[in-house]
This record gives structure tokens, C-alpha cells and sequence, in this order.
């Protein structure tokens, strides 16, 4: 009763302030109304039920096959599961926004000027995404493309860790030698119309025709004045010169352990990535890695972490808020998840409807 008072009453403002096209657009009515239903029951009580806030509560919609999704875009008449994609799946969308992409502060800024600049005015999907990009300073075309435009899901997969430390793995680089020819000079293999048409016009004063001293071995070479040197080089690698002894190493950073993390994108939707460590001694560190880091290669990404302590154990987004569709490939060492099945076969005296057998307190009451 709470939940449907608060998210009717939350429609006087989207969309009836905010006044959007339900009829085209209906996330930005029933999805932003859940978005802040969401806040306003976890501001009531703590252990509200909220069922559109947490984002892995998506994630059995996420990883349906793609031929029984729609992105968040499609027109309202096409929509097939509509609870999930006007209402859930965008107010998840906006809650890891403000929780793990943009954080608490500068979201709400962003949100509440949206609402602000469009309150009596009729505003579209752009105008969201634009009003919260201007006011935010964040540029959020990634998460427009990827949450609302897409059906792709997030799936990032932690690939494989590599531990050293300078004690057991100090590099030994001596010098070498090696023989290397001369490659030939790059030509081009006729004349483009740009070179005549520049030849042919007299007003044009090439740079090594005004001045001869730039008439260098290319030059020449160009103009079949010269030949290529087919001796080879001998070309020396010197070895590295360390100021440094290992004791004085072994002093700065013999007791830091190296650790290389290598992951991959399996589902398509790029994440902020979220490590938690948790060492030898039993004491855990929290690492955040902004999405930023997919930016040159959405695919796959290697980084390097220097830890004091040894690491027990690595799990990636820990706290499940990234709406990550496979949490078996997110640890390491590996852990294995159990089924749906297997967990309900395990409750102990399970009954048809998920009863456990045990009496509820209403029962306890009427008896």
C-alpha cells in the first residue's frame, strides 16, 4: 500500500509537471516516477522492499535472449515485458547512476536541474540526457548508447591474476648486439594528380628548390641520383644502467607484491570496475576503477595493481551494482554458484509454493 501511495502521488510530478509523452517515451513517466519511489521508500524505512532500486534485481530480465528484449527506446505500443522495461530497468539505470557512475551529490544536481529547467515544459529522452550531461560536466554518451539504447547486458569477466615481487622476479637486462639492414626508402609508385598539377604551376616554390641544402639522401634517392647502402648496421643495446643495489631495492619495494589483473567484456555494456581484495591476514581494500578505463579497447583490459599485503582472494563488483548478468566468472580463485534448482532443492523440508514446512507467525497467531 505504501509503495503504490508513494509512486501514484510521485506522478502530480512525472508526468505531470515534467510533462513527457507518456504514449512514446513511457520510461520517462513510470520509469523516472520508480526512480524516485525508490528513494522516497528508502528514506521511510530502511528495510523497505523496494523491488526497482538494487540493481541486480534486473539481471534475470538482462540476460533473457536478445529476441525477447527491446531497448528502453522502443516505442510504448511495441514494449513485450513493460514492467521490466519502463519501469525497472530504467530506474535501475538512473540508481547506478547516482550510486556507482556519477555518485550521490552531483547526480541529484544534475536530476533536480533537469527538473527545474523542464517543469510545465514537454521534454524528450534528449533533453534528459543532455540536461544531465550540461549540468553534471560528465560526458554519458557511453551509458545512453549502452543502458537505453541497447539490449546488451553487463558481463565483465575476471580473466586471469598475475602475482610477482621484486625478491623472486628481479629483471636481468644485459647488452646485445644485433645486425639490422637499411630499409629502402619509401617511394611512391607514380605520380598522383596533386604532384603534376603542382609541378605545372610555376608560382608554387618547393621547399628544397629554394633552398638546396635540403636536398638530403631522400632527395636524391627520389631522383635516381643515389643508391641505397645494403650494409647491414651493427646496432648495440646497452645495458641497463641500476644506481641501485638490491639491497636498496629490496629496501623500496622488496616487500610489495605485484599484482596483474586481466578482464574481459563478455556482455557488451562497459561498467565502472568494482575489485574488492581481501588479504592473507583477513583485512579487505576496495578498489575503483571508472568506466573510462574501456576507452581504447571495449573488449579487454590489463592493469596492474601494487598491493603491501598478499592477496587471498579478488572478487569484482562485490556489492552487485552493476546489474553484472554472470557473477561465476567475477573471483578469483574461482567459486563456483549455485543453481536456482539447487538451492531450493536444499532448503530442507521444501514444500509446493516454497514453504518450508514451518509454521509462518500468522499461523503461530490463529493457533
Amino acid at each position: 500500500m505504501l509503495g503504490v501511495v508513494i509512486h501514484e502521488v510521485g506522478h502530480n510530478f512525472f508526468p505531470m509537471i515534467i510533462n513527457s509523452d507518456e504514449r512514446q517515451w513511457s520510461w520517462m513517466d513510470e520509469g523516472l516516477n520508480s526512480f524516485c519511489q525508490t528513494l522516497t521508500e528508502e528514506l521511510w524505512d530502511n528495510k523497505f522492499p523496494s523491488n526497482r532500486g538494487a540493481a541486480y534485481k534486473i539481471t534475470d530480465y538482462m540476460r533473457l535472449p536478445k529476441d525477447q528484449l527491446e531497448p528502453i527506446m522502443t516505442n510504448s505500443e511495441n514494449i513485450i515485458s513493460f514492467g521490466a522495461n519502463a519501469y525497472g530497468k530504467p530506474a535501475i539505470g538512473l540508481n547506478i547512476l547516482r550510486e556507482t557512475i556519477m555518485g550521490r551529490e552531483l547526480f541529484d544536481f544534475s536530476f533536480r536541474e533537469y527538473a527545474r529547467r523542464w517543469a510545465f515544459k514537454h521534454p524528450t529522452p534528449a533533453d534528459l540526457f543532455r540536461t544531465m550531461e550540461d549540468a553534471s560536466g560528465e560526458d554519458l554518451d557511453w551509458y545512453w548508447r549502452g543502458w537505453f539504447y541497447s539490449t546488451d547486458p553487463c558481463d565483465i569477466s575476471l580473466d586471469s591474476v598475475k602475482w610477482s615481487n621484486l625478491a623472486q622476479n628481479e629483471n636481468q637486462v644485459t647488452s646485445s648486439t644485433s645486425l639490422q639492414p637499411i630499409a629502402k626508402p619509401i617511394l611512391n609508385p607514380y605520380d598522383d594528380i596533386s604532384k603534376i598539377r603542382n609541378r605545372e604551376d610555376k608560382t608554387i616554390v618547393f621547399a628544397t628548390d629554394a633552398d638546396k641544402s635540403l636536398q638530403d639522401f631522400y632527395w636524391k634517392y627520389a631522383r635516381g641520383m643515389v643508391k641505397v647502402d645494403t650494409t647491414a648496421a651493427t646496432i648495440i643495446t646497452p645495458a641497463v644502467t641500476d644506481t641501485f643495489t638490491t639491497e636498496q631495492k629490496n629496501q623500496i619495494a622488496g616487500t610489495k607484491n605485484l599484482y596483474e589483473l586481466s578482464f574481459s567484456n563478455k556482455g557488451g555494456l562497459v561498467m565502472p570496475i568494482i575489485i574488492e581484495w581481501t588479504f592473507k591476514d583477513g583485512t579487505k581494500e576496495m578498489t575503483r576503477i571508472p568506466v573510462q578505463i574501456w576507452r581504447k579497447n571495449e573488449n579487454k583490459v590489463v592493469k596492474t595493481f601494487v598491493k603491501d599485503k598478499e592477496v587471498a582472494s579478488i572478487k569484482i563488483d562485490p556489492l552487485r551494482e552493476t546489474a553484472d548478468i554472470n557473477e561465476g566468472n567475477n573471483a578469483w580463485p574461482s567459486i563456483t554458484t549455485a543453481s536456482k534448482f539447487q538451492l531450493f532443492k536444499s532448503r530442507s523440508g521444501a514444500t509446493r509454493g516454497g514453504a518450508t514446512g514451518a509454521a509462518n507467525p500468522m499461523q503461530r497467531e490463529i493457533k
